[in-house]
């Protein structure tokens, strides 16, 4: 039986910031690598608007982290792409719902397509063994998070 040595505080921060700054770097590269004419903020509010909606214009500005008169200009953006649609809210008529289109849906199809096929050719690159600890990362990664949603 091996005995491991206790990893210091200073230790769990720098890899803190290592895989902030991988995770980091690793999106910008799948955002470039997807090639959409869309801003990532217009791309993540799509694909929020996607995930949740119908949704109003307040909740995705909530859900975002983004103020209402900019949810404003990423909604008319998305509807001149012909992305989203908009219509009234059954339980207040003062609101419009947001929901995407089968247009945005078919642009985010894509954009994952891509994002995913970027990933896969660079893991096509590694060692057995580099692919085999990336998934074994992947699965810890995971797992924090889902302990964080709880």
């Amino acid at each position: 039986m091996t005995q491991t040595t206790p990893i210091s505080e200073s230790e769990i921060t720098d890899l803190a910031v290592r895989l902030r700054s991988a995770i980091a770097r690793t999106a910008r590269r799948l955002r470039q690598s997807a090639g959409s004419e869309l801003g990532p903020a217009s791309v993540a509010a799509l694909s929020t608007i996607d995930r949740l909606g119908p949704i109003t214009p307040s909740e995705l500005a909530g859900s975002e982290g983004i103020r209402p008169p900019t949810v404003t200009r990423i909604i008319a953006r998305l509807q001149e792409h012909d992305l989203i649609e908009r219509a009234p809210d059954p339980e207040d008529g003062r609101c419009a719902l947001i929901s995407s289109t089968a247009e945005g849906r078919a642009l985010l199809s894509r954009l994952r397509h891509r994002k995913d096929a970027y990933l896969a050719r660079r893991l096509r690159r590694l060692s057995d063994r580099d692919v085999a600890t990336l998934r074994r990362a992947a699965s810890i990664l995971e797992q924090m998070l889902e302990e964080e949603r709880a």
